[in-house]
Parts: C-alpha cells; sequence; structure tokens
C-alpha cells in the first residue's frame, strides 16, 4: 500500500490551524518542514474536496500552496531523528527517544520512537494529555486508549500504575509501533487492537479513557466512551482547539458526562469529563 504526501507550504503561524483542518480530510500523520508542513495519510478516498476549501479559506491569509505525491510506505525513523529533541512534561516525566543522553532522573521516564505513528509528546496535544495524566489516580484502574498511535499515553498510564490498559488504533503501524515502545518501557499491561472502538473486543468497563484523536471522531464516538466508562469513571480528551470546547461539553452532556476541567496550550485544548 502507497502513502499519500502532502507537502504543504504557509507561514510557521498558520502550521497548527492547517494541520487540524486537514486532519478532518484524512491525514494523521504531521512532519513540520521549514516552508510549512507535510502530512501522511494511507487512505486513498482523502477528501479532496475539503481540502479545496481550506485552500480558499485560509488562501487569502498566508501563502499557501499544496503539493501532492504518493510513496512507498516506509519507516520515517530516520528524518525523524534528525530533528527529534526530549520533552519534558511539567518538570514530572521525560520523553525521549533510546538514542537521547539523560542529564539527570525524571520521576517517569518514556522512550518513544515512532514510526508512521502520532504521539512523541512534541505535539501540544499530546503534551496536555500527558500533563493531565500525571495529576490523575490510576493505580489498580482499567484504562483504554482509544486511538493509541505510538502509544504513548498506554505507557504513561501504565507507569502511573494502571491495573491493564486496553488500546487500539486504526493503523497497523501503530498497533506494531505501540506494542514495540511497550516493550522497550516494560510496560507488560498494555494490549493494544487493530480496529475502531466498535471494531475491537472491549470487556468490561473503565475507570479511565483516553482519547487523543481530532474533533469529529471525538464527537461521532462519545457515546460509546460513555458506554465503556464506569460511573464516576474519567474521560480525557484532547485533538481539538480551545474553540471547539463548546461542542465536545454539550455533546457529552448528553451522556452523562460532566466537565470537572479543562486546558489550554497555544491554541489547543484537553478536557476532563466525569461520568455522573
Amino acid at each position: 500500500m502507497k502513502t499519500l504526501q502532502l507537502t504543504v507550504t504557509c507561514s510557521p503561524d498558520f502550521s497548527e490551524i492547517l494541520m487540524a483542518e486537514i486532519a478532518e480530510g484524512g491525514f494523521d500523520t504531521f512532519m513540520e518542514t521549514e516552508t510549512g508542513f507535510e502530512a501522511y495519510s494511507e487512505n486513498p478516498a482523502v477528501d479532496k474536496q475539503l481540502l479545496e476549501e481550506i485552500k480558499e479559506k485560509y488562501g487569502p491569509a498566508t501563502r499557501l500552496t499544496f503539493q501532492f505525491s504518493e510513496l512507498e510506505k516506509q519507516n520515517w525513523n530516520e528524518a525523524w531523528e534528525k530533528n527529534v529533541e526530549p520533552i519534558i512534561v511539567d518538570e514530572h516525566c521525560l520523553v525521549r527517544a533510546a538514542f537521547h543522553k539523560i542529564d539527570k532522573p525524571y520521576p517517569y521516564e518514556i522512550i518513544i520512537t515512532p514510526k508512521m505513528s502520532f504521539g512523541t509528546g512534541h505535539h501540544q496535544t499530546t503534551h496536555l494529555m500527558l500533563s493531565a495524566q500525571l495529576k490523575m489516580d490510576h493505580k489498580g484502574k482499567r484504562v483504554m486508549d482509544a486511538g493509541c498511535g505510538t502509544a504513548i499515553l498506554s505507557i504513561m498510564a501504565s507507569k502511573l500504575g494502571a491495573k491493564e490498559v486496553e488500546a487500539f488504533d486504526i493503523d497497523e503501524w501503530s498497533v506494531e509501533n505501540g506494542n514495540e515502545n511497550a516493550a522497550t518501557n516494560t510496560c507488560h499491561n498494555i494490549h493494544i487492537q487493530l480496529g475502531k472502538i466498535n471494531e475491537v473486543k472491549l470487556n468490561g468497563t473503565f475507570e479511565i479513557i483516553l482519547a487523543n484523536i481530532n474533533k469529529n471522531i471525538l464527537l461521532a464516538e462519545m457515546q460509546q466512551y460513555a458506554h465503556y466508562l464506569k460511573p464516576a469513571g474519567q474521560l480525557l480528551l484532547s485533538g481539538f482547539y480551545e474553540k471547539d470546547l463548546p461542542d465536545l461539553t454539550t455533546e457529552a452532556a448528553r451522556y452523562g458526562l460532566k466537565e470537572m476541567l479543562h486546558k489550554e496550550r497555544e491554541t489547543w485544548a484537553c478536557l476532563l469529563l466525569q461520568k455522573q
């Protein structure tokens, strides 16, 4: 299977908002460049009409070009390793690659080597999720990680004392890479499946559900998150902008999910909900 690459040229101020908009069109992996960013998708049916609308919407405000190309499916570690730096979350968690040298110990350390998977701690939403997780009680609890990517959130949950973590993703690379990262971090209580929430096998309910995806998927799957969440359980969401919070809290309220708090980081947001 070939990977569709979209090379976007734009001013730096527009990179993040364009990534979020383009994600709605079927692209799920992004890499920043000196002139903008590259977006990747293994789905041949990306929404090109939506991409044209995005160009029309933002074209008057920034220099903007889209260029499509097809790539043979490949591991992109080499390109990633040239630019990646360790990430420190709230001075409590270090996210690094295996080749990084450690200057000092941190209470929690996560080693991540992505393939075509999203989630290295560098994106604002992953940082927000990790920061929120550090303040949540995971000890002895069952955790679901929806759309796990590199499994970074699953690993954080395991290191914070979760009893077991059920994770899943629609991307085969993510399942493979997530399992590799879990093994690297000696997290043996993480089980990763291939598929969507309505396709994988999930037994029982969960005290914590984590979902760092995008607004449309979160809205579409909110009812299922509520179904699998135990009473008084916590649902932590990200992958959307501050301006999207009202839509998400309104939909959550339909299923007895009450907002406990939200945080923002450079226009991105995360939302913690509790089942009533």
